[in-house]
């Protein structure tokens, strides 16, 4: 048994955490999601160090327009002598209080998060919950033993603003309560409202303000990091025997909750979360619980988006912060959805895309707070046709991909060739080029203060990679259905063949160039974006460059936890992804290492090794790293976006990633597939 596999058992991963340092413990975060793109998420401790940690945020608009609503609670345990036990855990500067974490005993996850706490007169599991289509969570909490009588209060403190900002004391929250619920709503936004109810408990009305929250990760990212939280009283209830006591609360837009808390079954969103995990695992290889894990990590990307007026699938980019990115979904759709047989998933995550195609591109993200979707890149629209092939060959569904995909496909093509928004055209060798000195359309698209950080205009070479690829799958598409458009596609395709290694071939490094500016300077730094070349299922290059360019990324790019984006020979190799946003983003493309980029990576291995089963065995080794990440490191049960350049490399970024997980997942059963 591997080191990483003595946390898994079944579908549960487990830590236990009796003399486990406080810094451990505020390090690892965990996450809940459900369909809406609520969430739930802080670290082992319980103690939010981010402004997007809480135990509810909430989407009025589904999935944008998210609010934190529930931060936290305070629970404490209050003896006859005036003895007073918390096991609650909050950071204020220089200090935490209470100290709850000294009782913790052992965390668990697996359909919800479990905290198991001892002291000398109780004993008991904390349990949260997230209920799957609505943005309500349970919080049970079982007293296995008492030993001594005690009252149990809970102070639930709100902070109802834009999961993006901060709250302080100047706001106007209130509550309105009765014997049923309380409802708390902020002044200036009465729309929103947070309910709270609490079984066989009585309240006692006590609002406070509790000032300056500290928040340690928002500190290194460069941003304010102080919250204050406001508490509408107290939820109370004497135990005296073995007990579980339910706290609920939920986030609604609507006028009128309808007293709906108090009528919730645990018993019934158990078994709704049990049921949801085993749609999410009926194509894993349960024997294997990193192939369980890894399928359910991959489930809490997939949300749904109100498009007209029905919710149509779509996948979220990243934890906390990421809405659903045009490039990262199909990117990562391969993974998230056709890997694991979410088949219908995927067709409908497409056709949300494909209904939102305009001028022949796909949107690169929709906005945060439903304003409609911004169109600023040039290679959403090439994964958006590299994924709709990878579906018709995972599922031969010819009926939807010719009635549904292939006509944004094809108006994709035609328009990229002919010319679209941001100067994407095909040039005279048939190759694409797109932007000027003022864009940012590649995926290496940091801009801070009008800085551009990575220049990539002209011809990109994974932009080009995709195109070749887009073409070939087009004219394999029309064979045996229409001889006039597979001559099309094979002529237009064998002259991008033809151009591809001669624009981008770097013979003095044995690699290609990244980007081409339209002036015809080259750019030679070397970079991961032409693995792509080597991975993706249609190859520009010969066998031998092939190889050449997998030896120079693994030579200068890889390392445990993916790709480098920039060699560190080179003089703007930057090692640390730290800081303020203006030092974060220029360090962002110059050497961070991103996750996703080691399933191009493997699979490019894989490909010019012929699959064989030592080179299955080395790409299990590089693979590793990221697994002991996933179960151990960083957010327990998923995979951050980017790691520093250097060692240690620590987790930076999201600490959810859905193209993280999905490209790990996805070469993983590439790897033990068959075995």
């Amino acid at each position: 048994m591997t080191k990483t596999n003595k946390h898994m058992q079944g579908t549960t991963i487990q830590f236990d955490l009796k003399d486990c340092p406080l810094e451990l413990l505020v390090e690892r975060e965990w996450l809940l999601t459900n369909s809406r793109a609520g969430f739930s998420s802080s670290t082992l401790a319980a103690c939010n160090t981010r402004r997007y940690h809480a135990l509810l945020i909430g989407s009025r608009t589904p999935p944008a327009n998210r609010v934190k609503s529930l931060a936290t609670c305070l629970e404490t345990m209050h003896l006859g002598d005036g003895r007073e036990f918390s096991f609650s855990c909050f950071e204020f500067d220089k200090a935490f209080h209470p100290q709850g974490y000294q009782y913790l005993t052992a965390f668990r996850k697996d359909i919800g998060i479990h905290w198991d706490y001892r002291m000398d007169f109780t004993a008991l599991t904390r349990s949260l919950y997230l209920l799957p289509d609505s943005d309500t969570i349970a919080l049970a909490y079982t007293f296995s033993e008492v030993k001594e009588a005690f009252d149990f209060s809970i102070r639930p403190f709100a902070s109802m603003r834009d999961f993006h900002s901060l709250q302080n004391e100047s706001t106007h929250l209130y509550s309105l309560w009765n014997d049923q619920e309380i409802m708390i709503q902020n002044d200036s936004d009465p729309s929103g409202k947070l309910l709270l109810h609490c079984d066989l408990t009585r309240f006692e009305q006590q609002p406070q303000w509790w000032r300056r929250f500290f928040y340690r990760q928002e500190q290194r990212r460069g941003q304010d990091c102080f919250e204050d939280l406001w508490s509408p009283g107290l939820f109370t209830r004497r135990i005296e025997k073995p007990c579980q006591v339910i706290f609920w609360a939920a986030f609604t837009d609507e006028t009128d909750s309808n007293n709906a808390l108090d009528q919730m079954d645990l018993d019934i969103v158990i078994d709704s979360l049990k049921l949801r995990q085993k749609e999410l695992l009926k194509k894993a290889d349960a024997s294997d619980p990193i192939c369980s894990q890894l399928f359910i990590s991959a489930g809490q990307f997939v949300v749904e988006r109100n498009i007209g007026d029905r919710p149509t699938p779509t996948v979220i980019a990243g934890y906390p912060w990421f809405l659903d990115w045009g490039r990262d979904t199909f990117i990562a759709l391969e993974g998230l959805c056709l890997c694991t047989g979410q088949t219908l998933t995927a067709a409908g995550v497409l056709q949300t895309f494909a209904r939102a195609v305009s001028e022949g591109m796909i949107p690169n993200r929709f906005d945060d707070y439903g304003h409609g979707a911004h169109y600023n890149s040039v290679d959403a629209s090439m994964w958006f046709v590299h994924a709709a092939f990878a579906y018709l060959r995972a599922t031969d569904d010819r009926q939807t991909f010719s009635g549904k995909l292939l006509p944004a496909i094809k108006w994709i093509v035609d328009s990229y060739r002919r010319g679209t928004r941001f100067d994407i055209h095909a040039d005279k060798d048939s190759l694409i080029s797109a932007g000027n000195a003022d864009t940012q359309l590649t995926w290496m698209d940091a801009k801070c203060n009008d800085v551009v950080f990575t220049p990539r205009y002209g011809k990109s070479v994974e932009i080009n990679a995709l195109w070749y690829n887009a073409l070939r799958n087009l004219e394999c598409y029309y064979q045996d259905k229409n001889i006039e458009q597979t001559a099309f596609y094979h002529t237009l395709a064998e002259e991008v063949q033809k151009n591809f290694s001669k624009v981008f071939w770097n013979e003095k490094c044995n690699c290609l160039f990244d980007c081409i500016l339209p002036d015809g300077t080259e750019d030679a730094s070397i970079r991961p974006n032409q693995i792509l070349a080597v991975s993706l299922p249609f190859s520009p290059l010969t066998q031998v460059q092939q190889q050449k360019v997998v030896q120079v990324v693994q030579d200068h790019l890889l390392t445990p936890h993916g790709l480098r984006s920039l060699s560190p020979t080179d003089s703007r190799y930057v090692p640390r992804y730290e800081g303020e946003p203006f030092q974060r983003d220029s360090a962002y493309h110059q050497g961070t290492v991103w996750a996703w980029l080691i399933g191009p990576f493997v699979e490019a291995y894989l490909r010019i090794n012929s699959f064989t089963p030592e080179a299955k065995r080395q790409a299990d080794k590089f693979l590793e790293p990221l697994l002991t990440h996933f179960i151990e490191d960083g957010c327990i049960g998923s995979i951050s976006e980017v790691f520093d350049g250097d060692p240690p490399q620590k987790p930076k970024g999201c600490f959810a990633q859905a193209w993280s997980v999905a490209e790990v997942l996805r070469v993983w059963l590439l790897i033990h597939k068959n075995k």
